[in-house]
């Protein structure tokens, strides 16, 4: 689904381990290597040679009016008809801005920009007043109002740490869940409500990213979720990619949105 881009930049480093049938991967994750060379000023620009601003030129911020509330988000890519549509979701403290910053986590969100910019796709991030059912409702109106203007294409989430609450809400949503082409947890909680959800049902693809050093949510914990989704349903299209010594914010940087994508595109 989506061509190279910047891959030898951007590939995880060393894997240190599979485990669960290929599906739980351990990356070798070092900070000095990973922040202090990889960013000009650590953790608030990284090096020229990670970044493209060529989707700056469709990059707009903008307000819809859904029957739910007024949402202001920034779109990046086609707004009509696109191939696929990735939506963003921070986490506590955040807002739409954060999945749209250039330079931060190690240029990671210039990378998806650039990956839906240079394929046909949309890549949106938007506020949210909270983590519940309100701010899931409020996403879910946003969601559907560009499926309509494109209602071919397969619809990611992705949730930052507690943005993971509104992700799993989607999971059942009676209008989103069928249209999901995937799920990814970055450095996320768990729900067990998602094993009688309407996405579990509909088996789609679900990414956890982790730091094995997160303090906000303890791996150990999202690693038996993500068993239990395998014990469930042994053959279910669900990945686990453990950061070795990574923290709380490692897998916003370091996830491979290619690697991610094209997997969840190929087992949908």
């Amino acid at each position: 689904m989506l061509a190279p881009f910047k891959d030898q930049l951007f590939a995880y480093p060393a894997v240190l381990g599979l485990d669960d049938g290929g599906r739980r991967v351990t990356v070798d994750y070092r900070s000095q290597r990973d922040i202090n060379e990889r960013d000009e000023v650590p953790e608030r620009r990284v090096k020229r040679a990670y970044i493209d601003l060529a989707p700056r030129r469709s990059q707009q911020d903008l307000l819809v009016a859904t029957e739910v509330a007024r949402v202001p988000h920034i779109a990046v890519g086609t707004l009509q008809n696109a191939r696929f549509i990735v939506i963003y979701l921070y986490g506590q403290g955040g807002n739409r801005k954060q999945g749209m910053n250039d330079y931060t986590f190690g240029g990671n969100f210039n990378r998806i920009k650039n990956l839906a910019y240079r394929n046909g796709g949309l890549y949106l991030t938007t506020d949210f007043s909270d983590f519940g059912d309100t701010g899931a409702r409020q996403v879910a109106s946003l969601i559907s109002f560009y499926a309509t203007s494109s209602p071919r294409a397969p619809i990611y989430v992705a949730c930052g740490s507690m943005g993971g609450g509104i992700c799993w809400r989607l999971a059942d949503d009676p209008d989103v869940a069928p249209r999901l082409g995937g799920l990814m947890l970055l450095g996320s909680h768990w729900d067990e409500g998602f094993l009688s959800s309407r996405a579990f049902a509909g088996r789609v693809p679900v990414f956890f990213g982790h730091g094995s050093d997160d303090t906000v949510f303890p791996v150990a914990q999202q690693e038996r979720f993500f068993r239990s989704i395998l014990a469930k349903a042994p053959d279910y299209p669900v990945r686990f990619v453990r950061f070795e010594t990574g923290s709380h914010g490692t897998p916003i940087r370091m996830t491979d949105w290619r690697d991610t994508l094209n997997w969840m595109n190929s087992v949908r």
